[in-house]
């Protein structure tokens, strides 16, 4: 990682307070035997200084080395990243810590220094980005921030690994053309963000390539969830030239659709096709199993894993920006549209 600052010792500390290491060192250890007023002095400094201890050496109790990862939603996606960052630690011989991030603007640095204190090497984020004191704080402790698929780029320039989202949303909505379809939706992620933009422009450019005017009611960007898919899918298909095909940019989205069309008494696929994104475990869990497109998010949970342990390590880095690729899988979900020519070709 290039640009950090260079690491605290207790030598400078001792050297701005006018005292030994060893009493440096008594004030670290909680030893009793230093005087009120220069124990009061050291932690200032060390606290001005940023002083980290090391994770482990002679004398010192060896604490084992971590990666954080931060994840504000447990759901079927994140779950598949953290499976890669998991798997990855233990190639490498680091444990991986799954946690809630909490709001930690207001308190400095010295949340920053705790983690490194536990051991922690770098922090991974599922999708949400540190907030710019968070990260400002990280830096100053040394810490690394690698982000998997970021719902919004912060301006702050931070690594991150994604998948290539406009191309799987263009070769879904290819998919559902070549099976005849005209009246295509898109029900997205929220409007803000940048995963959510790359598959509409995706989509989009498909329909424009085809020349399939997209009417302004078919794009709808509620976000990923279940129930946004089930909502916005409602309203949908009660317009009045429902659409006969639905891409979703989310598995859990999809398969909110997919029951809204099934209250409404329409059959999966003969009369409405889906398509989802992101291939988690309940793309196979539904009757028919989903059509989606694959990101490979245990994948880029590896990449992630691997990323922060180079940036800890002080290597740099080719790209600040990661992307696999996606590959659309076909399965039940989609199907001709009946009457058309490619339903007599079939």
């Amino acid at each position: 990682m290039t640009g950090l600052p260079r690491r605290t010792t207790l030598a400078t500390v001792a050297a701005s307070a006018g005292v030994s290491v060893t009493t440096v060192s008594k004030v670290l250890n909680g030893r009793h035997d230093v005087a009120p007023a220069t124990r009061s002095l050291v932690q200032s400094l060390l606290e001005e200084q940023g002083y980290l201890p090391r994770l482990s050496g002679q004398g010192q109790a060896r604490i084992t080395a971590t990666v954080e990862v931060w994840v504000d939603d447990l759901c079927a996606y994140s779950t598949e990243a953290i499976k890669g960052t998991v798997e990855a630690g233990a190639e490498s011989g680091v444990a991986v810590v799954v946690t809630y991030p909490k709001d930690t603007a207001g308190e400095g640095v010295s949340w920053a220094r705790d983690l490194v204190a536990a051991g922690r090497r770098a922090v991974i984020t599922v999708m949400s980005v540190p907030t710019p004191a968070q990260l400002a704080a990280l830096s100053q402790a040394r810490l690394p921030v690698v982000v998997i698929d970021p719902l919004n780029l912060p301006d702050t320039p931070v690594t991150s690994v994604g998948s290539t989202n406009f191309a799987g949303g263009l070769s879904a909505t290819h998919h559902l053309l070549e099976l005849g379809h005209r009246r295509i939706a898109y029900l997205g992620g929220p409007a803000t963000s940048t995963t959510n933009q790359a598959r509409m422009h995706g989509y989009r450019a498909a329909m424009e390539a085809a020349g399939v005017p997209v009417p302004p009611e078919y794009v709808r960007t509620p976000g990923f969830g279940y129930p946004d898919g089930m909502r916005e899918g409602a309203a949908l298909l009660d317009l009045r030239a429902a659409p006969t095909a639905i891409f979703a940019a989310g598995d859990e989205s999809a398969m909110g659709a997919i029951q809204a069309a099934r209250a409404r008494g329409l059959r999966i696929p003969e009369d409405l096709s889906v398509v989802g994104f992101d291939d988690t475990e309940i793309a196979t869990m539904t009757s028919p199993q989903l059509t989606t497109v694959r990101q490979p998010l245990r994948d880029m949970g590896a990449v992630a894993l691997r990323t922060a342990l180079r940036l800890a390590a002080g290597e740099e880095i080719e790209y600040r920006h990661i992307e696999l690729a996606t590959k659309l899988v076909i399965r039940g979900s989609t199907h001709v549209v009946s009457g058309t020519r490619a339903g007599r070709r079939r």
